[in-house]
């Protein structure tokens, strides 16, 4: 029997999954399959890919819970790979709180502390719990292990997430926490195999932008500063929600127009972003694509957005030494990279189109004061190695 480590990435309709041996530190190269179980509350789809990308399942099976997909994923692991054991499962979740700086076991204390923060990220952590207690009745002493977004970032200093509400708020843990920490830390963890040492240690903006959409200034591959806050809601425009909001939006939206709390929170994380602005669609692909105008002006507020913010991040950096891209728009579009670094000249950034337009891991000219790089993330390698440090040594 070889050890296996099992990667949970619970949505509100959707389950990813990753597999990697648990004997050994993991690698991307060590994947043993990745797959999604979708349409939960319908009919569920269930899709797994072998290490090599070779499709081994494309299936319609029962079922309408996370613990019915997960059951699905379970009797399948056990039917194609019964000379593998699992000795663990690690979880992606959105919030950590104030409390939770690093990845922990997960007991009916860190659920309950779970459950609590659900109302500071209510597109995720509700699905993350359902897929913890789901595993839970499937495999009640299989360990688990919750991996933070929010994590990565406390290392940022007290000025960098204080707001300027009163002193007893900040203690009840109204404050900045950011997100996509764990897609952050992984790009540290890989800086100085693709950088050179200095710019690798020195001061780097790194662009996580895809359907959820942050940025997060680098120092010693350390956070020092990111475009989220208290929730995944602020920073850049992102598919579906709005990102930075002038909290009078709100109280007007209450005030006048009468929208309940609901109203607006549906408006805030469903209608608004890409979506709401272009009216066609949150997929940057169709955007890029579309000849609509307002297509095109939902396309350059996500460009305009990234440059007002990559000017913060390198103000408080006092400079920026390198710019990297990763994430679904950030590692496949090249207009939206193209369009962010000529913004971005004035910080140093001198663009090699070429380098660019053919996907490049470098895509600035050799005497570029500020590199730019395209850097693949991955979260569930991340995790699984997590996993490993906690369980599998």
């Amino acid at each position: 029997m070889s050890d296996t480590i099992l990667v949970l990435n619970a949505g509100s309709s959707s389950i990813k999954f990753s597999v990697f041996p648990g004997h050994m530190l993991p690698s991307r190269q060590d994947l043993v399959c990745e797959g999604e179980v979708e349409d939960i509350g319908g009919q569920l789809h269930f899709m797994v890919k072998d290490g090599a990308g070779t499709l081994m399942a494309n299936d319609y099976p029962l079922g309408t819970t996370h613990e019915d997909a997960l059951n699905v994923l379970r009797l399948w692991l056990d039917r194609h790979y019964p000379d593998q054991r699992l000795i663990a499962a690690g979880h992606r979740i959105v919030h950590g709180g104030p409390r939770y700086t690093a990845p922990v076991r997960i007991d009916d204390a860190v659920i309950a502390e779970l459950e609590r923060l659900i109302p500071l990220a209510p597109l995720h952590q509700p699905h993350h719990v359902a897929a913890i207690r789901g595993l839970s009745k499937l495999h009640p002493t299989l360990p688990q292990i919750a991996c933070f977004d929010t994590a990565f970032h406390h290392t940022q200093p007290a000025v960098a997430t204080v707001f300027a509400l009163p002193r007893q708020m900040s203690a009840d843990g109204i404050r900045r926490y950011g997100f996509h920490g764990l897609s952050y830390e992984y790009i540290a963890s890989i800086l100085p195999e693709v950088l050179d040492r200095e710019a690798a240690e020195g001061r780097v903006v790194v662009a996580h932008l895809g359907s959820g959409a942050s940025m997060c200034a680098m120092r010693g591959r350390k956070s020092v500063a990111t475009t989220m806050g208290f929730t995944a809601l602020d920073g850049l425009p992102m598919s579906r929600r709005c990102g930075n909001l002038d909290p009078g939006v709100v109280l007007y939206l209450m005030q006048e127009k009468s929208m309940t709390v609901g109203e607006i929170s549906h408006l805030l994380y469903h209608e608004s972003g890409l979506f709401g602005v272009s009216g066609l669609s949150d997929d940057m692909r169709i955007l890029l694509a579309s000849d609509q105008p307002a297509a095109r002006e939902a396309v350059d507020l996500f460009v305009y957005r990234i440059g007002r913010e990559l000017g913060s991040l390198a103000a408080a950096l006092g400079g920026v030494d390198a710019l990297v891209f990763t994430a679904g728009i950030g590692e496949h579009a090249s207009e939206i990279r193209r369009r962010v670094c000529l913004q971005a000249t004035w910080l140093g950034v001198d663009l090699d189109d070429k380098a660019n337009q053919a996907g490049e891991p470098c895509i600035t000219r050799s005497e570029s004061r500020a590199q730019a790089w395209v850097i693949p993330t991955d979260e569930d390698l991340m995790i699984a190695r997590h996993v490993w440090t906690l369980v599998g040594q």
